[in-house]
């Protein structure tokens, strides 16, 4: 079992130009993609986060319900769900802005147990920003860790919603010991500051850094960088792209009983190139259609 802990939440996609465009509302949040896609490629996956019992909260339940996902671990609470209005640019990439005041996957709460089962656990996005849940997602990672799960961070940073850059970079590190394998984006890296082998210094076994359409490269304990290009496809939208290659990730390291640091650190030039080509693959179907709609293990192929 695979448990990505974190929000969910809905997407407001422009359907136009201009700020009056009409909006189409999208199921979405960084964790909750990735427990989908998870879902889709066939990983035996839970969900764990807090969701609203309003109709935004019952559709997202009912879409990892359709994709496998198993939603046991999902608290539920009367406050709204969180919104977060999307801009998509002339390249498909897109942007956002919150309204988070007062939602329910603020609340979350630290589970006392996770699924029976669970080898890996998932974090990122809005959820470890937001308190008084963040301090709770937080609490897992560290917990997590220490039981000796494989512990997997996607910071997907969003600077709107971080009122204390410092602090909150100051944060990320203290979490790198607890993390075993660290996924960002070149614009997270710029953001964050450091560099991939600062950060594998303290702690995780790997470090992946996608570069958009350009690829994706590992940077792994041992001094290597094994990158692989980019699929060509035509981008409608990049939304849940580096959600996919989250799961893409965790779903291929699962496939070859690797979700672990020790193994994690044994994997060759090779095993990367399979995995990051993989990984590659999936997130180019997402940003083939609108919204993040992540493949199914059909539509990948093998690893």
């Amino acid at each position: 079992m695979i448990v990505v802990a974190g929000e969910a939440l809905i997407d407001l996609v422009p359907q136009g130009t201009g700020a009056l465009a009409g909006l189409q509302p999208a199921l979405g949040g960084g964790p909750y993609n990735t427990a989908v896609a998870l879902g889709r490629l066939g990983s035996p996956t839970a969900f764990c986060s807090r969701t609203s019992m309003d109709a935004f909260g019952e559709a997202l339940l009912d879409r990892l319900r359709e994709s496998g996902v198993d939603v046991s671990a999902v608290q539920r609470g009367t406050e709204p769900t969180t919104l977060a209005v999307a801009t998509v640019d002339g390249d498909g990439s897109a942007a956002y802005s919150f309204y988070v005041d007062g939602t329910a996957d603020r609340l979350f709460t630290a589970p006392a147990a996770l699924p029976a089962g669970t080898r890996a656990v998932s974090f990122g996005t809005c959820s470890l920003v937001l308190e008084p849940g963040a301090s709770a997602y937080e609490e897992l990672l560290r917990t997590s860790a220490a039981q000796g799960l494989f512990t997997a961070l996607d910071p997907n940073i969003r600077p709107g919603l971080i009122p204390d850059a410092d602090a909150y970079r100051a944060r990320f590190k203290s979490w790198l010991p607890s993390v075993s394998l660290l996924k960002l984006s070149e614009e997270d890296a710029q953001w964050l500051g450091g560099t991939p082998h600062e950060w594998l210094s303290a702690g995780p076994a790997a470090v992946v850094l996608t570069h958009g359409g350009a690829g994706l490269s590992v940077f792994t304990r041992d001094g290597s960088i094994h990158p692989v290009p980019g699929e060509v496809v035509e981008v409608v939208d990049t939304i849940g792209a580096g959600d996919t290659v989250n799961a893409a990730l965790l779903h291929g390291l699962a496939l070859r009983d690797a979700l672990s640091r020790t193994a994690v650190e044994f994997l060759g030039a090779d095993d990367w190139t399979r995995l990051l080509r993989f990984a590659a693959r999936a997130a180019a179907i997402t940003c083939s259609r609108a919204g993040a709609e992540p493949p199914y293990a059909s539509e990948v192929g093998e690893l």
